[in-house]
């Protein structure tokens, strides 16, 4: 604790599904390059979770930029077509080079990948993604998260590349915590 992981002093509330015990956040943003990197990791370690971890994605949502990849991510799940874009996202910026910055880009984008443009932006400015995305900001807040990509454990725990030094670690010390949570 206060190397590869920080331990919050004030617990955060959990969202635990039914019959779940432990619960994992990937805090996240799509143009950051380290989040890039970090997420084939992430998914094959995802794939590999025991059944009583219940692990879910958080785009962050610190400036009106990262607002914007925010709510596209959360539009995407509303359309149900997260699945099949989450990381067509990360590769049309990272790779592609496209400059997702603004609702009709990823509209387009959308668009571009089978999907309905009307419908995104309907999404996108849909009560119901406002909401997750200001609970995505809340949770978070309560988090402390400064930075991306990082791991909130339990509503207890945090780590992050930068703090465990990388990815890899950072999952191993995820996994540390995933015990420890279990035991307490």
């Amino acid at each position: 604790a206060g190397k590869d992981y920080v331990r919050l002093s004030q617990p955060v509330p959990l969202s635990l599904p039914a019959g779940k015990k432990v619960e994992v956040v990937e805090f996240f943003w799509y143009e950051c390059p380290h989040c890039n990197d970090f997420e084939p990791m992430l998914d094959a370690w995802a794939a590999k979770l025991p059944a009583d971890v219940a692990f879910q994605r958080v785009p962050v949502g610190f400036t009106a930029r990262h607002q914007i990849a925010q709510k596209a991510f959360y539009a995407l799940e509303e359309m149900g077509l997260l699945e099949t874009l989450h990381t067509r996202v990360f590769a049309a910026i990272h790779v592609q080079g496209r400059r997702l910055l603004t609702e009709k880009a990823y509209a387009d984008f959308v668009a571009a990948n089978g999907g309905d443009a009307a419908k995104f932006s309907e999404a996108f400015r849909s009560f119901s993604v406002n909401t997750k995305a200001n609970r995505a900001r809340q949770l978070a807040e309560a988090y402390k998260i400064d930075g991306v990509p990082a791991l909130g454990i339990q509503g207890r725990f945090y780590t992050s590349a930068s703090q465990a030094g990388g990815h890899a670690r950072a999952l191993a010390v995820t996994d540390y915590l995933i015990n420890l949570a279990r035991k307490s």
